[in-house]
């Protein structure tokens, strides 16, 4: 039987499965479906989900861990309030942290989502120091210009992982601590979870994705994703911290705001949500090229997953 053959090929030659692919590709399904054969946990790479609160706009869909009977359980989803930043060291430090915690229990790490740069830390194993606050470093950077702050950054850290670092004033700094606490203590890297990771790619063609991505958004609007926003920011987040989670936070803060009609904050959000799509597989191909052997399969098909997994398209 597949199903066994693909846990026992598993098991011996992985600990974590990953189970990528753009937005609206059918990730989360597969990952349940395939959690439910191999004795799987989810543990979820999106950098939106985290937040307490954005369930419709991030697509969290907590239904589909409980497909098929008691739920699969879940981890990094639901536990932080939108108030708090979370970094990719942040992640990287919780995964590590779950990671252990499943394999402990015996059963399989799976990692899926979204966000590159999270799947590409695991993968690519990042090694990110647990630098501590540098308050004289703050104050005397708290001065300084944008654009200084950035030549100090990337003096440190020519290949910086997230250039969102780079347009954030907060982030920034924070990237320029651990650089230099790095530089100080190269020791000091965290010792990261030993992972070996099989990557499963769901490609979609592009005319397919175009269609569930303006669907999807049709019915999280109908199911309530502005009323969602509203209530966000009636509970103290702001137009500006709803802007900086991007797409469906920020133009929903704009239609709310009476900067855009509802007509064209639907087009523009659907518009941007495929451009998104695309940087996303720019991004998976990216880590191709990088080394990262990422074995493709169309759709989200279990039975094209499981040969993988099973070591007969690998």
């Amino acid at each position: 039987m597949i199903a066994q053959d693909a846990l026992s090929v598993f098991r011996d030659r992985y600990n974590l499965l990953v189970v990528l692919g753009p937005t609206a590709s059918g990730k989360t399904w597969l990952a349940v479906r395939l959690a439910r054969i191999i004795s799987g946990e989810i543990i979820s790479a999106d950098s939106r989900q985290v937040y307490r609160g954005m369930d419709l706009g991030t697509g969290k869909d907590l239904a589909a861990y409980r497909q098929g009977g008691s739920e699969v359980p879940f981890h990094l989803i639901d536990i932080i309030t939108p108030a708090e930043e979370f970094s990719v060291f942040d992640f990287k430090e919780r995964y590590c942290r779950c990671f252990l915690e499943i394999t402990g229990r015996g059963n399989i790490p799976i990692l899926t989502g979204g966000t590159g740069l999270y799947l590409d830390a695991v993968v690519r194993d990042y090694r990110l120091p647990a630098a501590p606050e540098n308050r004289v470093l703050r104050e005397e950077l708290a001065g300084q210009e944008m654009a200084v702050l950035r030549r100090r950054l990337l003096a440190l850290r020519p290949a910086a992982h997230n250039t969102t670092d780079l347009q954030d004033r907060k982030r920034l700094i924070r990237a320029i601590e651990i650089a230099e606490f790095l530089r100080d203590h190269p020791g000091e890297a965290e010792p990261p979870a030993r992972t070996i990771p099989l990557v499963i790619g769901i490609r979609c063609r592009r005319d397919v994705l175009r269609q569930r991505i303006a669907a999807r958004l049709e019915a999280r609007l109908a199911a309530g994703m502005v009323e969602e926003v509203r209530r966000l920011h009636a509970s103290g987040v702001p137009w500006d911290r709803l802007d900086a989670f991007g797409l469906e936070y920020r133009y929903i803060a704009l239609y709310l705001q009476g900067k855009m009609a509802e007509k064209e904050m639907f087009q523009t959000l659907n518009t941007r949500i495929c451009q998104f799509a695309k940087r996303q597989e720019t991004w998976f191909r990216g880590m191709e090229r990088k080394g990262v052997r990422i074995n493709w399969i169309e759709g989200a098909d279990e039975a094209a997953a499981l040969e993988v997994i099973a070591g007969r398209t690998a």
